[in-house]
């Protein structure tokens, strides 16, 4: 792959140089944890630690499939700072049914949380959600509801039983056993949905409170005692809402009407954030990041055609969009037809990779196999990770990505933010290499020398010049090892 390409992508941080636990985070800090990876529920978790301490607010979407206002307002809160509190974001809970625009694969995910032993994929997702809900101070479950809400029968569509534009309780307060801890969960709704109402222009699309008496005798909604917002309210004692935007809306009304919801409590909790914009741009592939037996990964662009042989494995480690998350691949007539990102597959016949972004289509890659080996100069040709000089680097510069390849320099000017994403490095896991920029300290309490994952930002005092080369501040490196050998550099050049 040639030196300079761009991708915008944001690659997972690997090495556990962001950790799961939100209090092992230092104040500012952002974390990206991927559960289950590489499986068909992979689930990505983002953690947003203010630099005030404060509440923490959970927000998960998705969790049904076919409910794109909640996932796709969710995934604007992953990519926050926040001076004050702390954010949990959870943007697709059930990435599988989201591929299908389904609202459900197995079972329904958010029928699991009470009472449920049915052993599946939606069960081990349910089992990490169960964990979060109990280290936040409140939680939000973003949806799409039938109809509208009203307390009274007004018709077919707008009655009791429906569950659009409205903000939905278990009760009317959580007690949590002490009488000088009873929250007013109605009180808290209302003052969101009189924040959420201010922006709504059509009277008839106003949101509304709903509480569902839960565990009321006479509820008309026991399926609930199921629900996540039931588990947070029973079993961890937080107040939790689901937040239900009309399925008939338009998608953007049904985004813009989580964000205001979202940014209701946030408000309430004392959450300060910086606030996104809402851009719901066409999704377009840029490339596909794919090895070939276990090579160094490259790029192959959008509608570009890839050479292998027969009997090649090939495997696809990302996708480059125009977004950064809910991205999917589907290798056609191989794998398990909705998700094979990351999965190793033998191509036997020609193909295409269909890349998605949620369940819309985006760009392909076609496979080509070719008859005899595969060395035309027009085509892709594939390396055996075998020596240490196939290591590539991921960086990001000033919010880009970039792959370099090892041994060779990188010109950045003073006051450019860099961030080395990872390695790429065929069979070895990466994992195993320690990546440490010479005169930079990413975690001084913990000097481990892998310097992955942090904000290297050159207009502040934090490149030490000593470490440079001939010590005038200007040239640095990158040591790369494994095992204590090296097996790599990357020089950085800092332009005045």
């Amino acid at each position: 792959m040639n030196k300079g390409v761009f991708i915008k992508r944001i690659a997972v941080v690997v090495c556990g140089l962001f950790l799961v636990c939100a209090g092992q985070l230092s104040a500012g800090q952002k974390s990206h944890t991927v559960f289950f990876e590489g499986e068909e529920n992979e689930l990505h978790v983002y953690r947003i630690k203010g630099t005030i301490p404060g509440k923490t607010l959970l927000i998960i979407g998705g969790i049904q499939g076919d409910e794109p206002g909640g996932f796709l307002a969710a995934d604007f809160y992953a990519d926050f700072l926040l001076e004050k509190g702390n954010l949990i974001v959870v943007p697709r809970a059930n990435f599988s049914s989201i591929v299908r625009n389904e609202r459900q694969v197995n079972q329904d995910m958010n029928r699991k949380f009470l009472d449920d032993n049915i052993s599946n994929y939606e069960m081990k997702v349910v089992k990490v959600l169960k964990k979060l809900i109990c280290e936040s101070d409140c939680f939000l479950n973003l949806h799409e509801g039938s109809g509208i809400y009203s307390d009274k029968w007004i018709s077919q569509e707008r009655n009791p039983k429906r569950f659009g534009q409205s903000i939905i309780t278990d009760d009317l307060i959580l007690d949590k056993g002490d009488l000088t801890q009873v929250i007013d969960l109605e009180k808290m709704a209302k003052q969101v949905i009189q924040k959420i109402n201010k922006r709504i222009l059509d009277k008839d699309n106003y949101f509304h409170f709903n509480n569902h008496r839960t565990s009321s005798p006479d509820s008309i909604h026991k399926e609930q005692l199921k629900s996540a917002t039931y588990y947070a309210y029973q079993v961890c004692k937080i107040p939790a809402f689901g937040i239900e935007s009309a399925k008939s809306l338009p998608l953007e009304k049904k985004v813009r009407q989580h964000i205001y919801a979202i940014n209701g409590f946030m408000e309430i909790l004392d959450i300060i954030p910086q606030t996104p914009g809402i851009n719901l741009k066409k999704p377009e592939m840029e490339y596909m990041i794919i090895s070939v037996n276990d090579s160094i990964p490259f790029v192959i662009g959008k509608m570009q055609h890839l050479n292998v042989n027969k009997g090649d494995v090939i495997q696809v480690h990302d996708v480059v969009a125009n977004y950064e998350r809910g991205l999917s691949v589907d290798v056609i007539g191989l794998g398990n037809q909705f998700n094979d990102m990351k999965k190793r597959l033998v191509i036997n016949k020609s193909t295409r990779i269909e890349a998605k972004k949620d369940f819309y289509k985006c760009g392909s890659v076609f496979v080509d196999i070719k008859e005899g080996q595969v060395g035309v100069a027009s085509y892709i040709k594939v390396k055996e990770a075998v020596a240490s000089n196939v290591l590539q680097y991921k960086l990001k510069v000033n919010g880009k990505l970039k792959i370099v390849a090892n041994y060779t320099h990188v010109q950045i000017n003073q006051g450019d933010t860099l961030i080395i994403e990872d390695v790429l490095s065929g069979k070895t896991d990466p994992s195993k290499f320690i990546v440490n920029f010479k005169g930079f300290v990413g975690n001084s309490s913990n000097n481990s020398g892998e310097d992955r994952g942090y904000l290297i930002d050159t207009s502040k005092d934090v490149l030490m010049s000593r470490y440079s080369m001939k010590k005038k501040g200007r040239h640095y490196y990158i040591l790369t090892t494994l095992n204590g050998k090296e097996v790599g550099k990357l020089f950085i050049d800092i332009q005045s």
